[in-house]
């Protein structure tokens, strides 16, 4: 009967978590505060209070949630802003720790090691939590796809700083220079072990004849969680070879690709929901009273202070403006991966480790509902927008189960292709074996018929060979990345 009720439990969770991105949306918050309301809600009828569990749980989940996002990072967009996503997601990430853990020290009066070990755990940002909340926001490319690139990147050096610092308090006779060499250590197995498994999993995919479509996207994520496990095993960093893996595997040729990433993105909501709900549970509200003031202070120091400085530090000399910066260090939100931190010092006995959870929690939630709900705001106030972001009824895409040599490509009617509007297809200057496989015209789909005129705000869709994408381009007058 209990573990029937159990799973009544989670199917209901799961339920309640996706309706509340409906009502998120209604009210202008972000989703994952109600998440963790549900979970506080639940807490009043269900004592929980199993960080190991929370824990194992987390590292799953952000397994899931690393890979998702670092398939979905184009590595055409990525190595445009790899250098500041890799400083922010680098220093910003040093001195984000460095500044909240100074702050903690004096305003919770905790050690040293213990404040700077509170920096660490919230001191990345987070992809989902970010994107989630600028909906259909249509900011600058650059300023998104860096934000995209950090939030991917700085999770693992969160992780690497928080078990080192966790190791430092445990053994305090490790120097400096051993601590500085097991990083350099992580990051390095890490890169390689992503890079490995990557090549490995899209091999195995293309290659291995299944007998079900929906074991592709189950194989993916199967190397996913062997790509963590090697890396951990070795020593290295498994959250960064997950990252670099998904990456690799994201910007290679895949059979079943759409299926393999509509799976995976449900799984990272999944995870998503289940680690915001389970913070809910983890924390008392009893407790956070007495930490109350402590909490809302650190977490408008690291919101006004601490990412200001880090986004300005990590930023100088790369072109971004002053208003650039400012978004860039609004936009960094607080998700999951602060949560599955908060709970390495629990597990580890660190004295003040329920301290450092409780005050996680506040950095969290005032994250969620402070700059979730005001940053496609600033977007727009500080002119940072590139105009109203489209949202198409329907979309095409070209599915196959081998490597195609074939792509559909999606371009929007604007006044940009005035001198193609009115032209029938027929008329198009299209180059040759390319076709036009569908029109999207008033959230309709419409034949594309010879004597069909192009009018604006139609979306064409049309099947090319891959690599002739820019050819498309030319005759549209589209330039693939125009803020760049």
């Amino acid at each position: 009967m209990l573990t029937d009720f159990i799973i009544f439990l989670l199917g209901l969770l799961l339920i309640i978590g996706v309706l509340t991105t409906k009502f998120s949306s209604w009210l202008g918050v972000p989703s994952l505060v109600f998440y963790i309301l549900v979970g506080m809600i639940l807490s009043k009828f269900i004592y929980y209070d199993n960080a190991f569990l929370t824990q194992i749980v987390g590292i799953f989940a952000l397994i899931i949630i690393l890979f998702e996002g670092g398939m979905n990072t184009k590595w055409n967009t990525l190595k445009k802003v790899l250098v500041p996503a890799s400083s922010l997601a680098t220093f910003g990430v040093l001195i984000t720790a460095i500044c909240v853990g100074i702050f903690a020290k004096y305003i919770l009066h905790v050690s040293w090691a213990e404040g700077f070990l509170l920096g660490a755990i919230v001191s990345s940002t987070d992809a989902a939590a970010i994107f989630a909340t600028l909906g259909s926001v249509n900011v600058k490319r650059r300023l998104s796809a860096t934000l995209e690139a950090e939030s991917g990147m700085n999770d693992p050096m969160a992780v690497i700083l928080t078990l080192s610092l966790i190791t430092f308090i445990q053994q305090p006779e490790l120097t400096i220079s051993h601590t500085f060499l097991s990083f350099i250590w992580q990051i390095v197995i890490g890169i390689l072990v992503g890079l490995g498994l990557g090549k490995l999993t899209v091999w195995c995919l293309n290659k291995i004849n299944l007998d079900s479509s929906g074991l592709y996207p189950t194989l993916s994520l199967s190397f996913a969680i062997l790509s963590y496990s090697i890396a951990a095993l070795l020593k290295g960093s498994g959250f960064l070879s997950v990252y670099i893996m998904g990456v690799f595997v994201g910007n290679a040729q895949l059979v079943y690709r759409h299926s393999i990433f509509r799976f995976n993105e449900g799984l990272a909501w999944m995870m998503q929901i289940f680690m915001f709900i389970l913070l809910g549970l983890l924390v008392f509200p009893n407790e956070l009273v007495k930490v109350a003031w402590e909490g809302v202070a650190l977490a408008i120091l690291l919101i006004v202070v601490a990412r200001p400085i880090s986004v300005m530090i990590s930023t100088i000399n790369m072109n971004f403006s002053i208003k650039e910066k400012l978004f860039l260090s609004w936009a960094g939100l607080k998700g999951a991966v602060p949560i599955v931190l908060a709970t390495y010092p629990l597990i580890s006995n660190i004295e003040n480790s329920q301290l450092i959870f409780n005050i996680v929690f506040f950095i969290v939630l005032i994250s969620a509902l402070i700059q979730g709900s005001t940053t496609p705001f600033l977007a727009k106030h500080l002119g940072l927008l590139l105009g109203e972001k489209r949202e198409v009824a329907h979309s095409l895409e070209l599915m196959s189960t081998t490597k195609a040599n074939k792509e559909i490509v999606e371009v929007h009617i604007s006044n940009k292709q005035s001198h193609l509007l009115n032209m029938t297809i027929s008329q198009l200057p299209l180059p040759k074996d390319c076709l036009i496989t569908a029109i999207i015209r008033n959230d309709k789909i419409i034949t594309p018929k010879g004597n069909v005129r192009l009018r604006e705000n139609d979306v064409v869709y049309i099947l090319i060979e891959k690599g002739r994408r820019s050819e498309i381009y030319k005759i549209f007058s589209i330039t693939e990345d125009t803020s760049f």
